[in-house]
């Protein structure tokens, strides 16, 4: 059992609750007025006798007294407060915070666990994150409802759907949240548990965390360097994924407030403009305690809540570590909506009964692709994150707790990462399962400085051979300190017959503890990440913090990382012969025969190939460009086609039919066909394959190109 707070700093909250003064306490005790103060500091405590007449005055039991592990109950009601509408005549029809990203529970997971992790307390341990999708129907839903004092929201939800065609997408979706929860009696809740986290510390109304998540736009509160988020809008996908604008929150702080950490307890709405009863609001609300310290008595703030309270407003906590529990009332995912198959009212549409299923399993797969270095350990490097997602309805398992496993979602990337942590890296890629290692360098601009010289950082590349479970192959992910996945960008023009890969590119502090400028790094790329961080490039921030052309250092860090990629990937020479090169340039077949045989004489000659290049591009179809050099005794007037076929061990060889096929120089192409252009010496056409019409996988096997005699089909 936790221990009880202490006496003096528990009194003062109550009186403060109460609205009593410490003169107030004493007269009604008959006691002296010094006697209460030495209490409040804790230099005496008073008789047992006392005791009992102050949980007189106080409204309350002697157990309480005794356990205080929660407020008496004398104090002011735990209610709503709604922001008046404000005297100049101004209205806000919504939050404008949260129109910077979709309701997606995807983007949900990538910006409240990139939080998440920017508060892990001890850095030695992971954070520990857990996503509860829970549906309430029925009696269920009821009792929430009622905890929640629904019958003092349900006027402002009203006041805007009878209004809702002249307020906007806000109203819309409000109606839409109130419509499904009555019609089908069903109400999705989504919370969002954080352990090992700082938890929401400060005052209500102070320059910390509290206040940030609570009471401000746009304030991040992060002045780590190596911060995730730096914007202050993530916070607002929380309230953008509630149908209902409808957020509870409980906090289980790191310091404490008040002489308590545990079960700090508020409420915020997020609703736009509306008139109730003859009155304008603003906007938000809060549901709290009314503060006895306000100019305002209907003004809001958090309070201790009991197990019980945390327990109907389904904000239960497993244990004292500290963190904080966010809420998501009327939960929603507009990738997840859809309409019932079968027959309906013709007014009536509905999510798919399924969506409780899809939105977990897309908060997994979320999860792991956007956060799978920071969930990878090894040895004594602990991750820097665990994650897990579990669904319920109406307090029965529905889907038992799902980890996030990041060698199951990323099975290449991690082993690459953990190769890096583990100091088992080589310096080329020789034999499978082999992690490849160099480093790229980034020169740090200087704050405000001139445009030439700056800080040097070594940033890390690896590069390991794909799987399938990877994704698509052939993919750099760049990521900073806290290894969230910050970009995912294709490596291009990769040599023919290259292994499919995966490559990693590690900054800042992710570099490591001995990364040279790693500082100076975390702090140029963050300014460089625009609010949904998934990108590195030119941003206000950063033309401000350093120059305009800061950005091209970043410009000039991807170039060398992609052209990093390509050495450690590039097949040696002496090896060419064996692999996906040699399968072009040994097979490009002229009139059915090899390059190399003898040619016919008269019309049927055709030209010969001079060069080829080919590389699988990004959308993993085959890009060829072939050389043609053409003798003084080949007629013109005769057409030659270019036929791709994919590179087999046995049996035919599968038709790869081209996409595109254009000429580059000295010839025209018409129809699949290529005309060589009279006169010309040389002829220069380029073809790309139809991927959806590849019987494999273009990284699986070679190409061969025959170059057949007259107009033919296209194979």
């Amino acid at each position: 059992m936790k221990a009880a707070e202490e006496f003096g700093p528990w009194l003062a909250r109550q009186l403060k609750n109460a609205r009593k003064s410490q003169t107030d306490l004493a007269e009604e005790l008959g006691v002296t007025r010094a006697a209460v103060s030495a209490w409040i500091v804790g230099r005496s405590v008073p008789r047992d006798d006392t005791i009992r007449r102050i949980a007189e005055v106080l409204n309350t039991d002697l157990e309480t007294i005794h356990t205080r592990s929660t407020d008496a109950q004398a104090g002011l009601p735990v209610s709503w407060y709604h922001r008046p509408g404000h005297q100049d005549g101004g209205r806000e029809y919504g939050n404008a915070a949260a129109f910077a990203f979709e309701a997606d529970v995807s983007i949900l997971a990538r910006e409240a666990t990139q939080n998440s992790l920017d508060a892990r307390l001890d850095p030695v341990e992971p954070v520990r994150v857990r996503y509860t999708l829970h549906e309430l129907t029925g009696e269920a839903l009821a009792r929430f409802r009622e905890a929640v004092d629904w019958e003092r929201l349900l006027p402002h939800y009203e006041a805007l759907t009878d209004d809702s065609g002249k307020q906007g997408k806000v109203s819309r979706t409000v109606s839409a949240g109130l419509r499904d929860m009555y019609q089908h009696d069903r109400l999705v809740l989504l919370r969002v548990d954080d352990y090992n986290a700082t938890g929401l510390t400060g005052g209500d109304y102070d320059n910390g965390l509290f206040a940030a998540v609570v009471r401000r736009q746009l304030d991040s509160n992060k002045k780590d360097a190596g911060a995730g988020g730096s914007y202050g809008l993530g916070k607002a996908t929380l309230w953008a994924s509630s149908r209902l604008g409808l957020v509870l929150i409980n906090s289980t702080l790191s310091e404490p407030h008040e002489g308590r950490t545990e079960r700090r307890v508020i409420g915020r709405l997020d609703l736009p403009w509306r008139e109730v009863e003859g009155k304008e609001f603003a906007g938000p609300a809060w549901f709290g305690r009314p503060d006895p310290d306000a100019r305002a008595a209907d003004v809001a703030r958090s309070w201790w809540a009991d197990e019980e309270t945390v327990e109907k407003l389904h904000l239960t906590r497993e244990s004292a570590s500290p963190g904080t529990s966010f809420l998501i009332v009327g939960a929603h995912d507009v990738a997840s909506l859809a309409p019932v198959i079968g027959t309906v009212d013709e007014e009536e549409t509905t999510e798919d009964d399924d969506s409780v299923h899809r939105m977990h399993a897309r908060l997994v797969e979320a999860l792991g692709r956007n956060f799978w270095a920071a969930m990878t350990g090894s040895g004594n490097h602990k991750p820097h994150l665990e994650a897990s997602v579990r669904s319920y309805r109406n307090g029965e398992v529905l889907i038992a707790e799902e980890r996030v496993d990041p060698v199951v979602t990323q099975p290449s990337r991690t082993r690459a990462l953990r190769a890096f942590l583990e100091g088992n890296t080589v310096e080329r890629l020789t034999a499978p399962g082999q992690v490849a290692r160099t480093t790229v360098q980034l020169n740090v601009p200087l704050h405000g400085g001139p445009v030439r010289g700056g800080v040097p950082h070594e940033a890390v590349l690896l590069v390991t051979h794909a799987e399938d479970a990877d994704g698509r192959p052939n993919r750099l992910v760049s990521m900073r300190g806290n290894r969230m996945t910050v970009k995912d960008s294709p490596v291009t023009n990769v040599p023919i017959g290259t292994n499919p890969f995966q490559a990693i590119l590690l900054t800042g502090r992710a570099a490591g503890q001995a990364a040279t400028g790693a500082e100076a790094a975390e702090e140029f790329l963050r300014a460089s990440e625009p609010p949904e961080h998934n990108k590195w490039g030119q941003t206000e921030e950063l033309r401000l913090s350093y120059s305009p052309s800061a950005h091209r250092r970043i410009a000039s860090l991807t170039t060398a990382a992609n052209n990093a990629v390509r050495d450690l990937v590039a097949v040696p020479r002496a090896k060419r012969r064996s692999g996906g090169e040699a399968k072009i340039a040994g097979r490009l077949k002229v009139g059915g025969g090899t390059a190399k045989k003898a040619r016919p004489t008269g019309a049927a000659v055709l030209p010969e190939l001079d060069n080829v290049d080919a590389l699988i591009d990004e959308t993993g179809a085959w890009s060829v460009t072939v050389d043609l050099r053409v003798s003084s005794g080949i007629d013109t007037d005769r057409p030659v086609t270019p036929v791709a076929k994919f590179d087999v061990r046995s049996g035919p060889r599968p038709a790869a039919p081209w996409k595109d096929l254009v000429a580059v120089s000295g010839c025209e192409v018409v129809d699949g066909a290529v005309y060589l252009v009279p006169g010309s010496r040389k002829a220069v056409f380029r073809g790309v394959t139809d991927v959806s019409r590849h019987p494999v996988r273009a990284q699986l096997t070679g190409l061969v190109v025959e170059l057949r005699s007259g107009k033919g089909e296209q194979a």
